[in-house]
């Protein structure tokens, strides 16, 4: 008989919020696979427990490279556990390769349930929860972090980041600069920790917050695009997310024509607005119109 790869969910801040499961998966697991041996060591300390099994590591770096050998130990019958630093293997931690390897060979897969700074933000934010969907780290670099957000501006559902605090001005600096000053977020900070702190308000004020500097492991929580109507839309409004959608790499006449079917508008309304903000910007600058092909 093959073995069973167990993922299993660490707490995130309070050791209290710990499944009871865990305790008995630590150890009773042949293997324990940690994504920090020495975290786990912690862990395992604060819980009262035993591993008795193997431990190895599984992060980022040999996540690879481990994944056969863990492959080839459940498939001789191992009942391999995964852990990692905090939350959930798989969501945004190492995980992904395993699971899909171990499936991919019939593998029975389990999971202990335990806490997640996903669900805990959108919980804790105020912001619709009904519908969300999960971006995880945006890129380090700039211009990449901003081509990312303008893939999902027009984004309805609620919008979940991680995000590093020496990052955190300049992240919510890029999402006001695309989603616009008045959209509502939420920063989470040190969630179910001594010093958990949520900030809501709109992300041009966040962004003001931020530049003092924050610590912290950091969630944030962004709302979505709203359902606007024809009457609820200015002709800046409509000139902006065409331009945001053609940063992004469409072409102005398909921009143009999205836009106009996210605002229930004629092409032709919002066609007007980019031809006029064009004449008005060239006569500020003192340069010729520029030509609108429709």
């Amino acid at each position: 008989m093959t073995g069973t790869l167990v993922l299993a969910g660490t707490p995130i801040g309070d050791i209290a919020d710990a499944p009871p499961r865990l305790a008995t998966e630590l150890e009773n697991a042949d293997i324990v696979a940690a994504e920090d041996t020495r975290r786990l060591r912690g862990l395992t300390r604060a819980l009262g427990v035993h591993t008795k099994g193997r431990v190895v590591s599984y992060f980022e770096g040999n996540e690879s490279a481990r994944t056969p050998e863990l492959v080839e130990a459940l498939a001789g019958g191992a009942r391999v556990l995964l852990v990692t630093d905090a939350g959930m293997p798989s969501v945004s931690d190492p995980g992904y390769r395993l699971v899909a390897a171990a499936v991919e060979q019939d593998i029975k897969v389990t999971v202990v349930p335990g806490p997640s700074a996903v669900l805990t933000a959108l919980a804790l934010s105020g912001l619709p929860v009904d519908r969300f969907c999960f971006e995880g780290f945006l890129p380090r670099k700039a211009g990449e972090r901003l081509g990312r957000l303008r893939e999902v501006a027009a984004e309805r559902r609620t919008l979940v980041y991680f995000e590093a605090p020496h990052r955190l001005d300049d992240t919510l600096a890029a999402m006001a600069e695309v989603f616009g000053d008045g959209r509502r977020a939420a920063v989470c900070r040190e969630l179910t920790k001594t010093y958990e702190e949520v900030r809501r308000g709109p992300l041009g004020e966040l962004v003001e917050w931020a530049k003092e500097g924050v610590r912290g492991e950091i969630t944030v929580v962004v709302e979505g695009a709203p359902e606007t109507g024809p009457a609820e839309l200015d002709a800046e409004e409509l000139v902006r997310r065409v331009r945001v959608r053609e940063e992004a790499g469409e072409r102005r006449k398909e921009a143009i024509a999205a836009v106009a079917a996210e605002a229930g508008l004629p092409k032709r309304e919002v066609f007007d607005a980019v031809v006029a903000a064009k004449n008005a910007s060239a006569s500020g600058t003192g340069k010729a119109a520029e030509t609108v092909k429709d």
